[in-house]
């Protein structure tokens, strides 16, 4: 019931920038949280960054200092400004969203489709 669509990924450079967005459509009665996670060749799924509905944001270490995650709750957008870009952050990034139905009702999770990032020279 909540459809999660990426934009903004692509190819950038060691040292450049990137703002992937992801804007959230459907029916619901409150998306909770918001975040990014990355899925690279081989390897398992991991969180990125989150942040909560108040705006409270966690970040994955290697990240801190060089990405940001905002949302725009009046449009149920979220985004991740990259800078500081390194090879080692290419990945399908992905958009996601928890979100439940109806007031006190539960919440589950809602996965974008994934935008690929690469960083090359």
């Amino acid at each position: 019931q909540v459809q999660l669509v990426e934009s903004g990924g692509g190819l950038g450079q060691p040292g450049g920038s990137l703002r992937p967005s992801c804007a959230a459509s459907g029916t619901f009665s409150r998306i909770r949280a918001m975040g990014w996670y990355l899925q690279a060749p081989g390897k398992q799924r991991e969180l990125v960054a989150n942040i909560a509905s108040g705006g409270n944001a966690d970040y994955a270490d290697s990240v801190k200092g060089r990405f940001t995650i905002t949302r725009d709750n009046t449009v149920n957008t979220v985004s991740l400004q990259m800078n500081s870009l390194k090879s080692e952050d290419t990945a399908v990034y992905y958009c996601t969203a928890d979100f439940r139905r109806m007031a006190y009702g539960p919440y589950f999770r809602s996965w974008g489709q994934g935008t690929q990032v690469t960083i090359s020279s």
